[in-house]
């Protein structure tokens, strides 16, 4: 590599041990990454700072709008108040009714953000119903519910999240593999979405024990005011436009946007300028930001490519022993996405797709198909955006958050990988 190569590489060493020691700021380490790599001119502007330019810092944004106006309006309380009575019957129901609600969501709803956008401020009004306080450990625990429900469990439906979008559209322009709904549902949904939802359960509950209040009945509501009758209209608009985003062609992001800056508007909207300074976690916009422009420095300096060609001949794999290779490769997807996060892995762990068919003698199928559990397990919370978006609507600490994906990345490889490669070899996808 060159010798500018070997320096952005220090960089992203430096600021991935700070996200992840939390040492400093989420949003500091972001804003000293691009001051370094800008200083010393390691990638043009338009690279660097591609993160503000992208879809999904403007979704995150726009995300962060509706959600102050929702809870503003009364609307999250509203729809708490009638989900009180059946979800605060025990922490484990309310725990697993969260996570139910963020994998149902999944299938109707095409953004993680705009899930996130529309079940965070609903779960934040429940857990004050629940007397469960800002700062305790049942709040924390249906935030991070909302986090990696969202973002893990829509990983075994295809159109639901992103990485699983650039890795069928990388398969289908590389290989020409058209991969379809139903097959692709029934492959990952079991151990992925059934089996993960209760492993995610079962770790908040023991991370975060809680004893929430009892709601014995749902209360009767007033009537919808003004301001909640406009806000519905707009929300269900917006839904029925994300829902429909194959339709139109309209990216989310836009979609989101605008409805942001509707809920803005004098007199028609909903939030000041105020609450809008006071309420929107600007923060949280530029850690994003800062993690979508250390992926594109990593692909613009090209360590990407070479630590996955680096990476793949350190790999034991061979045809004689599938599981060994079945390990491995998801191994490799899961060292991905510590530089160039749950997005760029399929980027780059596509192209190589073939030549690890090759050498482990597995259907190149399957080989496209092992890296969606290493992508979809995150080690740490910056590697997956929305959970980072989740963390910060609900201020939970980043410790908590490190906790929660090491716990449920130690189950998903010690348990259910091992369900998985059995699923994988049921359906007959481990042999040619």
């Amino acid at each position: 590599m060159t010798a500018e190569a070997w320096t952005s590489a220090g960089i992203i060493v430096v600021t991935i041990g700070l996200w992840a020691t939390a040492r400093l700021p989420e949003y500091l380490v972001a804003l000293l990454f691009f001051a370094a790599a800008a200083v010393l001119n390691l990638a043009p502007p338009d690279v660097l700072f591609s993160g503000f330019s992208s879809a999904a810092f403007w979704l995150v944004l726009s995300g962060f709008i509706l959600g102050v106006a929702i809870r503003k309006v009364g609307l999250a309380d509203r729809i708490a108040r009638s989900l009180a009575g059946r979800l605060t019957g025990s922490w484990p129901r309310m725990v697993g009714g969260v996570v139910l609600l963020t994998y149902a969501l999944a299938f109707v709803m095409p953004s993680n953000m705009g899930r996130i956008t529309l079940l965070m401020p609903i779960v934040l009004a429940l857990a004050d119903r629940a007397g469960l306080a800002e700062g305790s450990r049942g709040r924390t625990a249906l935030a991070l519910a909302v986090g990696l429900g969202t973002f893990q469990l829509s990983a075994s439906i295809l159109p639901a999240n992103v990485p699983n979008l650039v890795m069928s559209g990388a398969a289908e322009s590389a290989y020409g593999i058209h991969l379809s709904y139903l097959p692709y549902l029934v492959l990952h949904a079991p151990v992925l979405g059934l089996l993960k939802g209760l492993a995610l359960t079962a770790c908040l509950c023991l991370l975060f024990p809680a004893k929430p209040c009892t709601v014995l009945r749902i209360e009767p509501g007033e009537p919808l005011s003004p301001a909640e009758k406009r806000l519905s209209a707009l929300l269900l608009a917006t839904l029925a436009l994300w829902m429909a985003d194959a339709v139109h062609g309209i990216s989310p992001a836009w979609i989101g946007l605008s409805a942001a800056c509707i809920c803005l508007l004098p007199r028609i909207g909903f939030l000041t300028g105020d609450e809008f300074a006071t309420g929107v976690n600007i923060r949280t916009c530029i850690y994003v930001a800062g993690i979508l422009g250390l992926t594109a420095l990593v692909n613009h300096s090209g360590l990407g490519t070479a630590m996955g060609n680096w990476l793949l001949h350190l790999l034991p794999l061979n045809p004689a022993s599938p599981a060994r290779s079945f390990g491995a490769l998801i191994a490799l997807s899961s060292a991905l996405n510590f530089t160039v996060t749950a997005n760029g892995v399929p980027a780059l762990f596509t192209p190589l797709a073939k030549s690890m068919a090759e050498a482990s003698g597995l259907p190149l199928l399957t080989i496209l198909m092992v890296q969606v559990i290493g992508y979809a397990t995150p080690l740490l919370p910056y590697q997956a955006s929305p959970i980072v978006v989740a963390m910060g609507m609900a201020h939970v600490k980043t410790w908590d958050g490190i906790r929660l994906c090491l716990a449920l990345a130690a189950v998903t490889f010690l348990v259910l990988l091992p369900l998985d490669y059995g699923w994988f070899k049921l359906l007959g996808l481990m042999s040619r």
